[in-house]
């Protein structure tokens, strides 16, 4: 009896839960993969159950395959990009001097902005007119510049600096609490110890914010997977779908005119298939902890 009443009690409590997230998450990805079987246009209530028809459309889609390269090529950029300039940058804001001060009060601020500004904000800064960057690059001597969005070869690498700028406060802010955790004793061990500079990074540090170094690759991962409104504002895709992704090339099939929802579905289930095939990899890379494994 009290057995019964003690699982009565934590079904209790654990099934509001369970209920929410299946009315919230589970019942709409099954919806959504319910729909993309269908051909079905706007908000017209005819619907053609085709199969996996959408999908092997999308198969021989040469335009949703550039998107899901463009989609890895920003993940690979970016995710290294916040993980290398946020642990250096974190390193500096635990300093004691002027410019470590000035880091800590403004490292966040992008972070803090709608990304509809940074998306405008960033088109005014690479102007090829008026834009400070292009005047900075124009100053120090190069005259011959892209047309940093409308060139093909630098409109996703422009979108991926961007999005780093946008996030690069909240990696900081997470490796800095990492830094912050790591035990003052070790590091005044290593110091007796003769262990000094990168000697000491990789053989201390770097071992022993394992975990602060796996949310971030899956947080950084994630995000760029689901990037869509920086891609839409600043390039809307183009020139010539070189910045195209998957998400503004679902927003194009699903919510333009002539609109094919049942496409625009498959593509959204395809898109999650991957963000979570990705995330998946990393936490298998992830997996063991080198404190564990060394104990």
């Amino acid at each position: 009896m009290r057995r019964r009443g003690r699982i009565a009690f934590a079904l209790a409590f654990i099934a509001p839960a369970v209920l929410l997230y299946a009315g919230l998450v589970l019942w709409p990805l099954l919806r959504a993969f319910a729909l993309s079987l269908y051909h079905t246009r706007g908000l017209s209530t005819k619907k053609e159950f085709v199969g996996l028809q959408n999908y092997t459309d999308l198969a021989k889609d040469e335009i949703f395959r550039t998107a899901v390269t463009n989609n890895l090529k920003l993940l690979v950029v970016v995710v290294v990009a916040v993980t290398v300039l946020g642990l250096l940058l974190a390193h500096v804001t635990e300093g004691k001097g002027p410019v470590a001060k000035v880091l800590r009060s403004v490292y966040l601020f992008p972070h803090v902005i709608s990304i509809v500004v940074v998306g405008i904000l960033w088109q005014f800064l690479l102007h090829p007119s008026i834009g400070i960057v292009t005047a900075t690059f124009d100053r120090l001597g190069w005259k011959d510049q892209p047309t940093w969005l409308g060139d093909p070869s630098t409109s996703l690498l422009s979108v991926a600096v961007a999005f780093v700028w946008y996030g690069i406060g909240f990696y900081i802010m997470l490796f800095s609490a990492a830094l912050k955790g790591v035990p003052g004793d070790v590091f005044e061990a290593a110091e007796l110890d003769g262990t000094r500079g990168l000697h000491r990074f990789w053989t201390i540090t770097w071992p022993l914010i394992w975990s602060i170094r796996r949310v971030v690759v899956v947080h950084a991962a994630i995000a760029t997977l689901n990037t869509f409104a920086l891609v839409r504002l600043m390039t809307n895709g183009g020139p010539f779908r070189a910045s195209e992704v998957t998400l503004t090339y679902l927003y194009e099939q699903g919510f333009q005119p002539n609109s094919f929802y049942g496409y625009a579905t498959a593509i959204a289930v395809l898109n999650f298939l991957l963000v979570m095939g990705v995330s998946s990899v990393i936490l298998a890379a992830f997996r063991r902890d080198p404190q564990a494994v060394r104990r």
